[in-house]
């Protein structure tokens, strides 16, 4: 009944019958059908009023908006709420009977490491014997199905539908990556969330966001709303880990590797053979390398602790987790013993990161070749910077493509140039076309050097001019290392 599922909206108006029965929601007026809801929301290209008309020509009985049409039709419901996205969260949560509420959830946002956190969550509560849910950037699963991903987080009819599916298939925990635009859209409106980790907030989506004050407020409003039975793990490392956590009525806690903090760390050894620190006192070896990823175990950990999992199984099975696809993943060339590293970094914290990671890790006469691009359609800002960190931390960098969109990469590589200093000028050369840029870097790697393919990760394709085409770094770079032993 659609008075049934209007349960905690803030409305301000009716015009109509709510006793009705509702089939659906839908936010899209081409998939509405015969005793549908239409929810007019506004996106940031069109606005969902628009639609109105054809979305009761389609079948809609019931239209949720925040702005009134100029003309009402007999027989459909209008509901007029205060703020249409957060309507949406809760009218699904209600529509689709709180999955939420019936598993524990829990919710990863930052600016870095939320696939990491988010998939060392799922593989360690799997191995712990649950039946665990994911939803990730890299891909969703429910259990070992997997469910393939088009955003960090899904739209809020998609992300109740398959928490839905999830309860379902039995799943006690669910763990989700929180990205800042799905917190502002209002997208995770209506879930209950037993906990919410805060990894770390740096340079990114200015497009979207504007400021990056703006981009703080949005992050920091999803712990703000946390109910006292939840509980909040933040950075204490991070400038803005004690801030996130200033207002919320969650269980706070810290993780730390350079301050005192609930949960403590501290790096003994850092190879490439993994990690070697200790825990709380407890010595540990992981597979997983770089300090950033010393924060994600960390955090990952805290977690499981705050969950109430045995601290000492906790670490047993952590410490043979690889980590998610696409971060730091790595293979090797068999004949000249070439490191390839190909990762997801794609602010400039995040190639920072790795680089100062891989620079700390190399030996001898190792070079550091790395091939990097920026995205189209997102934030200008941060090319310059992007190429500047590359040729800071690299002997060779490859300026290229990465998923231009519906710009001409040859613009974006102009912006990234304009970072790029005259020292650094001569060991910085741009080519375009990706898979020609990382046939060069292999050719210009000696034996034994490390060669870093950043920005695409996981990705199985390049976007270009809307359309994507299938390319995968790690398969076309497996390729290029097979030519070598030819």
């Amino acid at each position: 009944m659609l008075k049934e599922i209007l349960y905690k909206v803030n409305i301000r108006a009716v015009f109509g019958n709510t006793a009705i029965h509702i089939k659906d929601l839908q936010t899209d007026s081409r998939k509405v059908s015969a005793g549908s809801c239409f929810v007019a929301v506004i996106g940031t290209v069109v606005d969902g009023n628009q639609f109105i008309d054809k979305a009761i020509e389609n079948g809609a009985v019931a239209i949720i908006t925040h702005q009134l049409p100029e003309s009402l039709q007999e027989g459909i419901t209008y509901v007029v709420v205060e703020n249409i996205s957060n309507a949406l969260g809760i009218i699904c949560a209600n529509f689709y009977q709180s999955p939420s509420s019936k598993m524990k959830l829990i919710g990863v946002t930052g600016t870095n490491g939320k696939t990491t956190i988010a998939t060392l969550l799922w593989k360690l509560f799997s191995e712990l014997g649950y039946t665990c849910g994911l939803i990730s950037t890299v891909q969703n699963q429910i259990g070992s199905d997997v469910i393939s991903s088009t955003h960090t987080t899904p739209d809020v009819i998609s992300l109740n539908v398959l928490l839905n599916k999830m309860v379902d298939a039995g799943c006690e925990y669910v763990f989700m990556e929180c990205s800042s635009h799905a917190i502002h859209q209002g997208r995770i409106e209506g879930l209950l969330f037993t906990g919410a980790v805060f990894s770390n907030i740096t340079h990114d989506h200015l497009d979207y966001h504007k400021t990056f004050e703006e981009y703080i407020r949005v992050k920091k409003s999803w712990f703000d709303t946390l109910p006292r039975n939840a509980f909040s793990i933040s950075n204490a490392d991070d400038k803005r880990g004690a801030v996130m956590l200033q207002n919320t009525s969650s269980k706070k806690y810290y993780y730390s590797l350079k301050t005192v903090a609930d949960f403590k760390g501290k790096i003994l050894e850092n190879s490439l053979r993994g990690l070697h620190m200790t825990i709380n006192d407890t010595d540990v070896h992981f597979r997983l390398i770089g300090e950033f990823n010393a924060y994600n175990v960390l955090a990952v950990y805290a977690t499981a602790i705050c969950l109430g999992e045995d601290r000492y199984k906790v670490l047993e099975i952590l410490s043979a987790i690889t980590g998610a696809e696409g971060r730091f993943d790595y293979l090797l060339s068999i004949h000249d013993n070439i490191i390839g590293i190909v990762d997801y970094a794609h602010t400039p914290d995040a190639l920072l990161n790795v680089l100062a990671t891989i620079k700390n890790l190399r030996q001898g006469e190792q070079k550091i070749i790395t091939v990097v691009g920026c995205g189209g359609d997102r934030d200008h800002t941060k090319r310059p910077i992007m190429a500047e960190v590359a040729c800071q931390y690299s002997d060779k960098v490859i300026l290229t493509s990465d998923n231009p969109r519906n710009e001409d990469p040859m613009e974006i590589l102009k912006e990234m140039e304009s970072g790029v200093n005259v020292v650094s000028r001569k060991k910085c050369i741009t080519i375009s076309d990706r898979r020609e840029a990382i046939k060069t870097a292999v050719n210009l790697c000696d034996k034994e050097d490390i060669l870093l393919l950043a920005g695409k990760g996981h990705e199985k394709y390049q976007e270009i001019k809307g359309v994507k085409y299938d390319f995968d770094d790690k398969r076309v770079l497996q390729e290029m290392f097979n030519l070598l032993e030819k």
